[in-house]
């Protein structure tokens, strides 16, 4: 009988809780990662990119290391009973592994171990700062969520930016509001991390690529990520010494020509263990105390770390299966192909559609607010936008995208975890952007204000919504007419 360790695409930790030189090491690349055949998800091109290079320098680390260490590539599961089988093949009786934070992944595993009466030892994953007791304890009777409160509690629990009296540092505790800045004409934007451009796509890779995933959304050559420990580090230094200061001032900024403004690109990397919570929340303080940082951009850095990702995590674990059963306004339009080349008509969203495609990257306000936002407006059925937010995005996971799309940009829960939908007219999108009004800022309003219209029932009682009601019942009826014909146009 044999005792091993399993490790997935998704937990590449430096010091990984379940290693063992005593056990040997299996690196699973499960379906669900690449191509699975119940839920056959197109992942973006880098995604599979990704992946496949991290698996290879984490097996080639553990190698160096003296683990016994083998892959088991995704395309040995030809059925859904491969695992099943490969443990009974290899006399497995128990198994270590890192909690995986990934609801059906989880209930396979369980359903194998439970079917072959294999002993399962489950460790705390790095990739979180709480575990499930703390996650369950501090929303224990609750049944909305919300983030504000837990932040304040994260803060309090680990300690930062707060004083001797328990009080916020610089007397808020978010500066989110200072986080709004539009971005200046003449302001340089550094360029990413160099180092992360040596990382090169061998043909063998690409022959891969355009072997098993040609149909895949997105393309390769600007492949631009980090696959290692080493190279995560690199990335996250640079960083904080090139866009750390005005990541707080620009921080919803949306630009035509910057994809990435200020922002980290940490994601990729950190979604897949190469770099932790905890690692980043260490740096960044250091980093703090040695250089003078602004408030709003340590506060705003901070609060994505111990605040809105530990939330999400949290919404998942908790309510996450439930969510992905709901569809608030009852929405059933599919996504057209338009979406995924970036031909919708709409400026903005076609503009961000073919960074996407070439990055497989978007800033979280391009993701909630204009995307989400759109696709809201557009009345697409929340499983449809669940598909194509993880096919398109590089640092896309179940964990990830369930809370954000289904509670988030799609209200598709009826408000778990936000007091209203994230939805707006085209002046938001003008008043962050260098985008001109033009003739989509029509379209785009048509669709706000039929939807304000269409469910005003629900927005008048809302009190954060009901004043658009009234801002609509106000237009003079030519402008309404208009609306509708727009709408009906699409």
């Amino acid at each position: 009988m044999m005792e091993a360790t399993l490790v997935y695409p998704h937990q590449l930790f430096s010091s990984h809780p379940a290693l063992s030189r005593n056990r040997q090491v299996f690196i699973i690349e499960d379906p669900l990662f690449f191509l699975d055949h119940e839920f056959p998800l197109k992942f973006h091109k880098q995604k599979i990119v990704l992946h496949h290079l991290s698996i290879n320098n984490y097996y080639n680390k553990l190698k160096k290391e003296n683990y016994n260490v083998k892959v088991i590539s995704y395309k040995s599961f030809i059925d859904k009973e491969f695992l099943k089988t490969f443990f009974i093949d290899n006399s497995i009786n128990k198994i270590f592994y890192a909690d995986l934070h990934d609801y059906e992944l989880n209930k396979r595993l369980s359903q194998i171990t439970k079917d072959l009466k294999i002993k399962s030892v489950v460790c705390q994953s790095p990739s979180f700062l709480l575990d499930n007791d703390q996650v369950e304890d501090d929303f224990k009777g609750k049944n909305k969520f919300m983030m504000a409160q837990f932040y304040q509690k994260q803060r309090k629990r680990f300690n930062i930016l707060i004083d001797s009296n328990q009080k916020p540092i610089g007397g808020k505790w978010s500066f989110d509001a200072e986080n709004r800045k539009r971005l200046p004409i003449n302001l340089k934007i550094p360029p990413i991390s160099p180092i992360i451009n040596k990382v090169k796509l061998t043909n063998e890779l690409k022959h891969l690529i355009n072997l098993n995933f040609s149909s895949n959304p997105g393309k390769i050559d600007n492949f631009n990520y980090a696959v290692s420990h080493e190279q995560a580090k690199i990335s996250f230094d640079h960083f904080l010494i090139e866009r750390f200061k005005y990541f707080g001032d620009y921080e919803d900024a949306i630009s035509i020509n910057e994809p990435y403004i200020f922002h980290s690109l940490l994601t990729p990397a950190l979604n897949i263990g190469l770099i932790t919570p905890k690692q980043i929340l260490n740096s960044t303080l250091e980093y703090s105390k040695e250089f003078n940082v602004p408030l709003n951009s340590l506060e705003g850095f901070i609060r994505q770390i111990i605040g809105w990702r530990e939330f999400i995590r949290a919404v998942y674990h908790l309510r996450g299966s439930k969510q992905r059963t709901t569809n608030f306004w009852n929405f059933s339009k599919k996504i057209p192909n338009t979406f995924y080349n970036g031909s919708t008509g709409i400026i903005p969203v076609d503009n961000i559609i073919k960074n996407i495609n070439k990055n497989g990257y978007a800033h979280h306000i391009e993701r909630l607010m204009v995307l989400g936002n759109i696709m809201c407006l557009m009345r697409f059925d929340p499983n449809e936008v669940y598909k194509w937010f993880m096919e398109m995005f590089i640092d896309s996971y179940d964990w990830v995208m369930v809370p954000n799309v289904y509670g988030m940009s799609q209200f598709a829960d009826g408000g778990i975890m936000s007091t209203k939908p994230y939805i707006s007219g085209s002046n938001y999108i003008l008043k962050m952007s260098n985008y001109k009004k033009e003739a989509w800022c029509e379209l785009w309003d048509a669709l706000y204000w039929r939807f304000i219209d269409d469910h005003r029932d629900f927005f008048n009682k809302n009190y954060r919504m009901k004043m658009m009601v009234t801002l609509y019942d106000k237009k003079e009826e030519k402008i309404k007419k208009n609306y509708v014909k727009l709408y009906n146009d699409i």
